[in-house]
């Protein structure tokens, strides 16, 4: 056999808290290597021809939406941009990820968590004219390079592998947490955002917010779009000093 088409053995996490009597268990699979295979495409053939009740997440396959974030062989990472060559004993073992409400499987509630974070962020643009609706009024100019500053943010996915890779995460439940830091940052760089550095303040001036930050650096370590969080979180943190 070639190692193109070596098996893969795939151990994994298999438990449905909707169904009453199951117990978590780790279930290996086996699979024929393929040219190019990523661990989603992996997955999708175990789905597809070995077990259709295995529940796990993906919506783009592209590293864009990040609902395929799990656990593989020990890191939190996208399934979909994951290759199995990278792993040379073909054993991979995969965890749903740490921190977030379990749906089944490899399969998490990673929206219930984003969109609470969302509310307490207030993760809009405060304008102070809000109440002063003028769809024909001009969109107010901005600076190129804060334009880009802006635009590398938004780049995160909300994927929540930051979030299960934090430590601070795990001994604080209501640590932001660096997904947080990263939206907040965003609207402290927009212009157009009109709160002021002790409206920021009051949000997370304190040890849930960005003094929690043990700077660990498993955010930045597991991060699979390679973002800025510690930058964004001394950036976050100098303001927040400064009152």
């Amino acid at each position: 056999m070639s190692e193109q088409e070596r098996i893969l053995k795939f151990q994994v996490f298999r438990y449905n808290p909707q169904k009453k009597g199951d117990k978590p268990r780790m279930v290996t699979y086996e699979v024929t290597e393929a040219p190019g295979m990523t661990v989603f495409i992996a997955l999708n053939e175990i789905r597809e021809q070995q077990d259709p009740s295995f529940q796990f997440d993906f919506v783009c396959r592209a590293g864009i939406c990040g609902s395929c974030a799990m656990v593989i062989n020990g890191k939190p990472t996208l399934a979909c941009r994951t290759l199995t060559s990278t792993f040379e004993n073909g054993e991979i073992k995969l965890l749903p990820l740490p921190g977030f409400e379990l749906i089944g499987d490899l399969s998490v509630n990673t929206g219930k968590f984003m969109r609470a974070m969302s509310e307490r962020l207030e993760s809009w643009i405060h304008d102070a004219d809000a109440d002063d609706v003028n769809f024909d009024k001009l969109e107010e100019r901005m600076d190129p390079d804060v334009a880009d500053q802006i635009y590398e943010l938004e780049r995160c996915v909300e994927c929540g592998c930051c979030v299960s890779a934090c430590a601070t995460k795990r001994m604080r439940p209501d640590f932001l947490s660096a997904v947080g830091f990263m939206r907040l940052a965003r609207y402290a760089l927009d212009p157009r955002d009109k709160r002021s550095d002790e409206e920021f303040y009051e949000i997370i001036g304190d040890d849930d917010g960005v003094f929690g930050c043990m700077t660990l650096l498993g955010c930045e370590d597991y991060c699979p779009k390679d973002l800025p969080h510690q930058t964004q979180i001394a950036y976050l943190r100098r303001k927040m000093l400064a009152n």
